[in-house]
């Protein structure tokens, strides 16, 4: 395509014979790209002119390649309010509703709606989700010495249940004051007769419910692909009977994340996430090392700590090479089983600048642990934070 729109470039700088006044005049075609998929300014494929009009969506299919679930694929349809080509740093973003599904081939699947939405002047914002699944896991005990850490049993979690969350601008700062309430009713299905060891305490079905304060800051330049400033989050959730739920157990999260160009085509990304459950807590909803090339709830403790960096080279255009590593590690207070488990992590990618307005950039991870090797196809950052 741009070949042809640089031969029809060279063509107009040649001089048109003039016709016989018989002849039809030769009508040219002035704009042979469609404007909503192509850069004005550059030619190359973009969407920010789909994104851009009045309902402008983002249809999204993408594989799965999670090796927690196996291989399968992901179908949403995303909406976006307003482009983000005049937003200043952490603000002015578009408001984000999408619906979506997913399966896998280890019988995996899930259905999600959910709608981020900015209020009065970028003052206030809400989210909203609710999401159906079953998902299918191992379980691989808590610490190395656990007997099922090289013999995982399998399990089913079956939640059901929805996510409100309101977030209100403190002044005229960065600084966002939140409150959300979450609620699932979840069915545990595990593989194994009870008597097995290393089988958790769990209930065939429990009900989980609790609000969680939390303290934001946010600075970041861009939502989807951040080249600087620096995300921060505090929350501490508090579940109880009185909130729907059947155990009492506390949960508290602090997420940073900072992006810094160190040179004019590079950019460097760290995310540090430390989180804890005190209480009854039941063990799905421990917390888990979340790294590129470690299974999804591979490794849960009663706290867990992580660290991952990230370098992204402009290298040619809209293309960018990335590099990036990261570790993690668990603790578990209680039981005979080793206290510690520790995991690494690391890969490269690449990325395409998909839509330039939104700072939305695509592209493919490769990633390595101890455990396994895997691909992601990632839309936006792998650290994506609404």
């Amino acid at each position: 395509m741009r070949t042809l729109a640089c031969l029809a470039a060279l063509a107009a700088r040649q001089e048109t014979p003039v016709a016989p006044a018989s002849a039809p005049a030769i009508e040219k075609d002035e704009e042979p790209d469609d404007p909503r998929f192509w850069s004005k300014e550059d030619g190359w494929f973009d969407v920010s002119g789909f994104l851009d009009e009045k309902y402008g969506f983002l249809p999204i299919v993408l594989p799965i390649t999670e090796p927690a679930v196996g291989y399968g694929a992901v179908g949403a349809l995303a909406f976006f309010s307003q482009p983000l080509g005049a937003a200043k740093d952490g603000l002015g973003r578009p408001s984000i509703t999408a619906v979506g599904g997913m399966a896998t081939e280890n019988g995996t699947w899930g259905a999600l709606a959910a709608d981020s939405r900015y209020w009065f002047d970028d003052r206030l914002q809400t989210v909203a989700a609710v999401v159906d699944a079953s998902i299918n896991l191992d379980f691989h005990g808590i610490g190395e010495a656990s007997p099922l850490d090289q013999h995982p049993l399998e399990y089913t979690l079956a939640p059901v249940g929805g996510f409100l969350q309101a977030k209100y601008r403190l002044a005229d700062t960065l600084l966002w004051a939140g409150m959300s309430y979450a609620y699932a009713g979840t069915t545990v299905n595990f593989d194994a007769p009870a008597a097995t060891p290393g089988l958790p305490d769990f209930q065939h079905q429990t009900r989980v419910g609790g609000v969680t304060p939390s303290l934001t800051y946010d600075s970041r330049d861009n939502l989807f692909t951040p080249t600087r400033g620096s995300y921060a989050e505090l929350g501490a959730g508090i579940y109880s009977g009185y909130l729907g739920g059947d155990d009492e157990f506390q949960r508290l999260q602090l997420v940073l994340m900072h992006y810094v160009p160190v040179a004019e085509e590079l950019f460097l990304g760290l995310r540090a996430v430390g989180a804890g459950t005190f209480g009854d807590a039941p063990f799905y909803m421990r917390p888990y090392v979340d790294l590129r090339g470690v299974p999804i709830m591979r490794y849960q403790g009663e706290e867990t700590a992580q660290l991952e960096a990230e370098l992204r080279w402009r290298c040619w255009e809209r293309f960018s090479v990335i590099g990036f590593a990261g570790g993690g590690t668990t603790w578990n207070h209680s039981g005979a089983f080793d206290a510690v488990q520790k995991v690494v992590s690391g890969g490269a990618g690449f990325r395409y600048e998909l839509a330039r307005d939104y700072g939305l950039h695509a592209g493919l991870d490769v990633a390595f642990s101890r455990d396994t090797a895997a691909v992601y196809v990632q839309i936006g950052s792998a650290w994506f934070r609404p």
